[in-house]
C-alpha cells in the first residue's frame, strides 16, 4: 500500500492508510448502539398490526400500572402538536400530516401507535404486550397504478401527492412521423435500505439550561438539529446532533422520522434521563422508508437508422403511506421523470410522472434515487427497438448517445450535462467485456444445445453534487447546494479539519484529509478530520446525491487554500523573502533555488498562536479557515456496464459469468475508496435486480418482514467485478465527479438485457428471479 509519506508527489490519487481504519476494523468502531449513558431508560414502539383502519380505543392503563414505565400515545398534547408536514412549492403537491404516533386512524402496517419507556429494552417490549387497542379496519390499496379504493388523506381523496408533466418539442408528430414506435410497460420490484446498521437514536434533554442532545445515525444531522428545533419550538443553538460512526445509510437515514422527534420529545418529558431507541431488522424493514416500487408505460419513436426521436412516458411512483420528511413525495417520480432520457440525444420528450400514497411503509431516498429503474426503461426500449431494426444493442447505443462535442447538453427535462463521456465508457466496457469472443462462444453454444448466454449493456448519467441551481428535492423550503468547512493549523503545526460532510462507510475521514494535506502543503498523517457533530462544524448538508466530494471537498480545499496563503504570507515576513517564492511542502518551508527549507510550519504556527509579538503587522494571530462551497449546477458523472450471464433453460436460474463497468469520477481522490463505492453500489443493484423485493398481501400486511423472506445477495452471489476509470475532470476547485450512487443504475438494465440476449424473451417486471424466468419461458 502506497502511504503518502513514501510519495512526495502529495496524497490525492493515492492509497493511502485510512485514517477509520484503526477503530473500526479493531471493533472500536463508536455507533449509537454503543453509546451508554447515566440512567439511560429504553424505548420500544407499539405498531399497527393493520395496513389501514381506524383506531376506535386505546387502553394503555395495565401498562401504566408497571413499576418505572412511561406509556405516550398520539392524543397526548406534546404528541399531537407536533406532526410532520414536508413542504413544497410545486403546484400539484398536496401537503399531508404524518403524526408521530398514529391517531384516530393508522395507514400502513407497523405505523407507530406508541411508545414506551422501561428499564430496558426486554421490559419496554413486556409493556408494549399489555397497551389494548381497537381498531376498525378500512379498505387497502397497496398498489399505486390499480384504481384506490379509500383515500389515506382527506386533502388528496385520488391519493395523488404530486403530479408533474415534463414536455419539450412537439411529441405527437415526431411519434407519427417515426419509421418505428416501440411500446413497453415495465414495472420494479420494492426494495428496502437495509444498511448493516438499523435507525438508533438516544436522545437527552438537560433541563439546567433547556438542551437536547440528540446522538443518531443520521445521514444529515444539521438538517435533523434544523428540523427538530423548528418542530420542537426551540432555539436551534439549544440542539445538538451527533453522528458517530454509522453502519450505512443508503439514503434511509437522510430522513427524519417520526421516532427520532418522538424520542427527543420523550426526553423532554423525562428531564435529564437519556433515553434511547435502537430500531431492530422487523421493524426496519417494516417501517424504514422503502423505494423503487415504479410503473414505466413507455413509447418510444425511431428512425429506420435507430436514431431516437421521441420519448412519451408515463410514469407512476408508490410513494407509500406519507410524504417523507423532508424530502416529500416527490422525491422519486421528480428524479425519474428528470433524468429517463438519461445520456441520450433527444429533441420531443413527455413524460407525465405521479406519486401515489398506499397502504405501505413511507418511499424515501435510496441509493440512487429512481434511476435504477428509469435506466431500465430506457435501456428495454433501446434493446427492443434494436431487435425490431436489426441492429444490435451496442450500435443502436453508439447511435445515440451524447458527445463531447454536444457539452454542455440541456437535456430535454432542462438539466444541463456537463460530461459527453458515455461512448467512451461504453467502448471501455465493451472491450473489457470481450464482445466479439463472447458473441462467438454464444453462437457455439447455441448450435451444441448447451445453456445459453446473454449480454446485456446499460449506459447511465449519475447527476452529482447538485448545487443551488439543480438542489436535490423538489422545490422543498431550502436548498441544499452548499456545505462548509473550517480548516485549522494548530500551535503545533498539525492540522484539524472541521468538516460539515458526514460518513457512512465512504472513507472520507481519509478523502478529506487527502484534500487538505495537498492544499495546505501538509504531511496526510499530519491532518486529522472530525464529521458528524453539529456543534464543532459550521454547516452540511450531509451525505446523500453523491455530493459530498464535489460540496464538501470544494469546502475543504477552498478554507486549506485561504489558510495556506495565510501561512505563505507570514512566511514571507518571518523569513523576508518574496511571498511568490515561498512554498509549502509536507510542512516545510521552501524557497524557490534553495536546497534547504527556511522553516517549519510548526515554527510559523507558533509565532501566530503563542508569540504574537512576532506578528508582521496586518497579520492577525491564529492560522484558520472557514469556507462554504456551492458548485451551483452539479457534475454529470458518465458510466456504462455490461454483464455475461448463463440461464438455465430447465430452472430459469441465472449466473453472471462476469460483470464490468466503466464510471468517469473525474479526479480521482482515493482509488480504493473510490472503486470500493463502484463495487458496493454494483453488489446493492444486483441485489435489487436478481433478489430484493417487499411484497404486502392483499390485507397491507408485509410479507418478507424478515431476511429469511426478503434475500439480500452475499459475497456468493456478487461476482468478481471488472472496474475500469476514465478521469475527465469536472468544473469545480478539484475536478471530482460523485461516485457514490452510480454503480446502483445499470444492474437491472443490464441483467435483464442479459437474460433477453440469451432466451429471446422481454424482461418487463422485477426482480429476475427463477421463476420469474422460468414463467417468460414458458
Amino acid at each position: 500500500m502506497t502511504t503518502v509519506e513514501e510519495n512526495p508527489a502529495g496524497a490525492v490519487g493515492k492509497v493511502v492508510r485510512r485514517k477509520e481504519d484503526a477503530r473500526l476494523i479493531t471493533g472500536r468502531g463508536r455507533y449509537v448502539s454503543d453509546l451508554q449513558l447515566p440512567r439511560m431508560r429504553h424505548v420500544a414502539f407499539l405498531r399497527s398490526p393493520f395496513g389501514h383502519a381506524r383506531i376506535t380505543r386505546v387502553d394503555t392503563s395495565a401498562a401504566r400500572e408497571l413499576p418505572r414505565v412511561h406509556v405516550f400515545t398520539g392524543d397526548q398534547a406534546e404528541f399531537a402538536a407536533v406532526p410532520l408536514r414536508a413542504l413544497s412549492a410545486l403546484p400539484s403537491y398536496v401537503e399531508t400530516e404524518q403524526p408521530l404516533l398514529a391517531r384516530e386512524k393508522v395507514r400502513f402496517a407497523g405505523e407507530p401507535v406508541a411508545a414506551v419507556v422501561a428499564d430496558d429494552r426486554y421490559r419496554a417490549e413486556d409493556a408494549l404486550e399489555l397497551i389494548d387497542i381497537d381498531y376498525e379496519p378500512l379498505p387497502v390499496n397497496i398498489t399505486a397504478w390499480l384504481p384506490p379504493t379509500e383515500p389515506l388523506h382527506a386533502d388528496a381523496p385520488d391519493n395523488v401527492l404530486l403530479e408533474r408533466t415534463f414536455d419539450t418539442g412537439e411529441v405527437p408528430d415526431a411519434l407519427a412521423g417515426a419509421d418505428l414506435v416501440v411500446e413497453r410497460e415495465l414495472i420494479t420490484n420494492r426494495h428496502a435500505g437495509n444498511p448493516m446498521e438499523c435507525r438508533a437514536g438516544v436522545a437527552l434533554w438537560d433541563p439546567a439550561d433547556d438542551r437536547l442532545t440528540l446522538w443518531s445515525g443520521t445521514q444529515v444531522p444539521h438538517i435533523a438539529r434544523n428540523m427538530i428545533a423548528e418542530l420542537l419550538g426551540i432555539p436551534e443553538g439549544n440542539v445538538r446532533v451527533i453522528a458517530p460512526d454509522v453502519g450505512g445509510g443508503f439514503g434511509v437515514k437522510a430522513v427524519v422520522y417520526p421516532e427520532d422527534v418522538a424520542l427527543c420529545l420523550i426526553a423532554r418529558q423525562l428531564r435529564g434521563v437519556p433515553v434511547k431507541w435502537v430500531e431492530d431488522r422487523a421493524e426496519h424493514l417494516l417501517a424504514a422508508t422503502h423505494a423503487r416500487d415504479h410503473r414505466y408505460v413507455v413509447k418510444a419513436g425511431f428512425r429506420s437508422d435507430g436514431e431516437l426521436v421521441a420519448l412519451d412516458a408515463d410514469v407512476t411512483c408508490n410513494v407509500g403511506a406519507y410524504s417523507v420528511y423532508p424530502w416529500t413525495a416527490g422525491i422519486e417520480p421528480l428524479m425519474a421523470g428528470g433524468l429517463l432520457s438519461g445520456p441520450y440525444r433527444l429533441q420531443h420528450y413527455r413524460c407525465t410522472v405521479r406519486g401515489i400514497a398506499t397502504n405501505t411503509a413511507p418511499s424515501g431516498p435510496y441509493r440512487g434515487v429512481a434511476r435504477p429503474a428509469s435506466v431500465f426503461a430506457m435501456e428495454s426500449v433501446l434493446d427492443a427497438a434494436a431487435a425490431e431494426l436489426g441492429m444490435s444493442a451496442l450500435d443502436i447505443r453508439r447511435r445515440n448517445l451524447i458527445s463531447p462535442e454536444e457539452i454542455p447538453y440541456r437535456m430535454p427535462s432542462r438539466l444541463v450535462d456537463d460530461s459527453g463521456w458515455y461512448g467512451e465508457c461504453l467502448e471501455k466496457a465493451v472491450e473489457s467485456i470481450g464482445y466479439e469472443d463472447f458473441r462467438a462462444e454464444q453462437a457455439r453454444r447455441q448450435s451444441a444445445g448447451e445453456n445459453p448466454i446473454g449480454l446485456g449493456l446499460a449506459c447511465y448519467n449519475e447527476l452529482t453534487g447538485l448545487g443551488r441551481a439543480a438542489a436535490a428535492g423538489p422545490r422543498m423550503p431550502f436548498r441544499t447546494g452548499h456545505d462548509a468547512c473550517t480548516v485549522r493549523v494548530n500551535p503545533d503545526g498539525r492540522v484539524t479539519v472541521l468538516s460539515g460532510v458526514t460518513s457512512q462507510g465512504q472513507g472520507l475521514e481519509t478523502t478529506v484529509a487527502q484534500i487538505v494535506a495537498d492544499a495546505v502543503g501538509v504531511s496526510y498523517a499530519d491532518v486529522e478530520v472530525r464529521i458528524g457533530d453539529t456543534n464543532e462544524s459550521l454547516w452540511g448538508f450531509g451525505a446523500f446525491s453523491s455530493r459530498q466530494a464535489v460540496i464538501g471537498g470544494g469546502a475543504a480545499h477552498r478554507s486549506a487554500v485561504t489558510v495556506r496563503e495565510k501561512i505563505l504570507r507570514l512566511a514571507a515576513e518571518l523569513y523576508e523573502a518574496n511571498v511568490d517564492d515561498l512554498s509549502l511542502v509536507n510542512g516545510d518551508v521552501r524557497v524557490a533555488g534553495e536546497a534547504k527549507p527556511v522553516g517549519t510550519l510548526a515554527e510559523l504556527a507558533r509565532v501566530a498562536y503563542l508569540e504574537s509579538n512576532r506578528l508582521p503587522q496586518g497579520i492577525e494571530p491564529g492560522l484558520e479557515a472557514t469556507q462554504f462551497y456551492d458548485p451551483i449546477r452539479g457534475a454529470f458523472a458518465a458510466g456504462a456496464q455490461a454483464a455475461v450471464v448463463e440461464v438455465d433453460r430447465a430452472t430459469g436460474e441465472l449466473k453472471i459469468l462476469k460483470y464490468v463497468c466503466v464510471e468517469d469520477a473525474g479526479t480521482v481522490i482515493n482509488p480504493q475508496v473510490v472503486e470500493g463505492q463502484i463495487a458496493g453500489s454494483i453488489a446493492q443493484g444486483i441485489g435489487g435486480a436478481l433478489y430484493e423485493h417487499l411484497i404486502y398481501d392483499e390485507g397491507g400486511n408485509l410479507s418478507t418482514g424478515t431476511l429469511m423472506d426478503y434475500l439480500m445477495p452475499t459475497s456468493a452471489e456478487v461476482p468478481e467485478l471488472v472496474i475500469g476509470h476514465l478521469s475527465h475532470p469536472a468544473d469545480n476547485p478539484l475536478g471530482v465527479r460523485g461516485v457514490g450512487e452510480g454503480g446502483t443504475l445499470g444492474p437491472n438494465a443490464v441483467l435483464a438485457g442479459a437474460v433477453t440476449d440469451a432466451l429471446g424473451v422481454q424482461v418487463t417486471h422485477l426482480p429476475l428471479t427463477p421463476g420469474t424466468i422460468w414463467e417468460a419461458l414458458r
